[in-house]
Order: C-alpha cells, then sequence, then structure tokens
C-alpha cells in the first residue's frame, strides 16, 4: 500500500501563562503537547487518532495540516514535507476542526465559491464540486441562507463542503462527529467511508471509541502526548473492544509512570 502520510518524531511544547498553570493545578512553565509521535496512513484508509480530551490529538492534526510548526520531527503529507513544503501540503490536505468558524452573513453558495477562489479551481469544476458536495450534504436548498440561519448540523455539513472545495487527496477531521445530532452525524460518517472508497486518505481524531470501531481501518492511542499502541484495529483490540482495550493500555501507562 502507497503510504500517503508519515509523522517523523514530531513534538510542540507551549509555554503555560500563570491562569493556564493555576487551571491545570501545575508549576511547569511549559507544557509537552506531542512528544515525538510517529505514525503512517496509506491511500484508501481511514486512521484514527484515539485518546482522551488534552492527550495532543487535536496539537498533531494542526502540525500536520501546518497551521503551527512543530518544534522538532517532521511529517511528510503525500511527498510533501510540513517544514519544507508548507504550501504543497496546504494544496493537496483538507482540514477540518470544530474550531472553523464560518462568517455568519454569508451564505453556502458564497463561501464555497470564496474558497474555491483561494485554491485556484477553474469555474466548471467549481460547479461539478458545488453540486456533487451540495447534494450529498443536502445544503442545496440553504444555498442562499445565510450561516447565521442555519442549524449547527448545517454549519458543521456546509464547512465539510467548504473544506473539501480542492478534492484534496489527505483529508483530516478533528473530532466530525462533535455536538452534532443522531442524523448529521450518520451523514458525516457515511461521507467518511465513501471518502475511503474514492481512495482518498482520512485522519480522524476523537475521544469516541464506536466511531473508531465504525468506521476505522487503523488506529492509534494516544496518551500524554505519545502513540501508546498503534496498529490495526483488529490487532489493537486484540480480542476486547476497543474500550476495554483502551483501559488497558492506559492503566499500562499508568503504571510506568509511578514506577
Amino acid at each position: 500500500m502507497k503510504v500517503m502520510l508519515e509523522a517523523k518524531e514530531l513534538c510542540k511544547s507551549f509555554r503555560l501563562s500563570a491562569r493556564e498553570q493555576k487551571l491545570q493545578k501545575t508549576d511547569q512553565r511549559i507544557k509537552t503537547a506531542v512528544d515525538h509521535i510517529s505514525f503512517q496512513a496509506y491511500e484508501g484508509e481511514i486512521f484514527g487518532l484515539l485518546g482522551p480530551n488534552g492527550a495532543g490529538k487535536t496539537t498533531t492534526l494542526r502540525m500536520l495540516a501546518t497551521l503551527i510548526r512543530p518544534d522538532s520531527g517532521d511529517a511528510i503529507l503525500d511527498g510533501a514535507s510540513v517544514i519544507k513544503d508548507a504550501e504543497q501540503v496546504r494544496a493537496k490536505v483538507g482540514f477540518l476542526t470544530s474550531e472553523l468558524k464560518l462568517e455568519e452573513f454569508f451564505t453556502p453558495n458564497y463561501l464555497f465559491g470564496f474558497f474555491s477562489e483561494l485554491h485556484q479551481i477553474p469555474a466548471q469544476v467549481q460547479e461539478e464540486r458545488r453540486k456533487k458536495l451540495f447534494d450529498i450534504f443536502g445544503i442545496s436548498k440553504f444555498a442562499e441562507t445565510k450561516v447565521a440561519d442555519l442549524s449547527t448540523g448545517m454549519k458543521q455539513k456546509v464547512s465539510l463542503a467548504v473544506s473539501l472545495v480542492h478534492d484534496p487527496s489527505i483529508i483530516i477531521f478533528d473530532e466530525p462527529t462533535n455536538g452534532l445530532d443522531v442524523l448529521t452525524a450518520k451523514i458525516v460518517t457515511d461521507f467518511l467511508l465513501r471518502l475511503k472508497e474514492e481512495k482518498h486518505t482520512v485522519i480522524v481524531s476523537t475521544h469516541i471509541f464506536s466511531l473508531i470501531e465504525k468506521i476505522c481501518d487503523r488506529v492509534g492511542i494516544i496518551i500524554d502526548g505519545k502513540i501508546a499502541a498503534c496498529g490495526a484495529l483488529d490487532a489493537i483490540r486484540d480480542g476486547k473492544s476497543l474500550e476495554d482495550r483502551f483501559f488497558d493500555i492506559y492503566l499500562e501507562k499508568a503504571g510506568d509512570i509511578n514506577e
């Protein structure tokens, strides 16, 4: 299988403010969010990054999407380095996060056109992709409705559509079903499986065990900024539910720290 993404010893630390130190109940001024993370993702697969809140999932994805620069290490996405070839990486990657806030004054039609122009997508291709994505997500009848007047689920679907205007080979989703109702969540998960069938590489981060078990081929378990286990889903589960295996691994890691 073709390796489409390879994270190589990625590291990232942040300086904590006095307020952040108090909230996190620590005297440490520097927090290591990601600590030498390495993994691979292949063409036509869904790779899950599973871990609790604060484990380093979002920081890892933001480095992969070139939104923040690693302190050390690198990642190669479809032949482009996040360190040396950031613009090439952005052309190959679609990134969706719950932090993406659409300008509420504009309509889905306008936003799709705006992001298409940013990626220099020809007009005819724009319209083909607009029709395909708007039909998949049921956006068409809301195409001229201001974002401010859309439901939370519809805003998420519009965010998905505009993040995919350039038909990226690698799609990175941070908590793709977070805050969605069950119907919208199913539309999103079905779409992720469709992307896999179309030979895209999909990276999802989540703390939801059932989502990983439903859609992922392989999984990396991230705890305290480190990969604690990584491999095929069935191998990671080792005959148990993913939830049970996660807590086995978590307790093993906690024991290592306390020794």
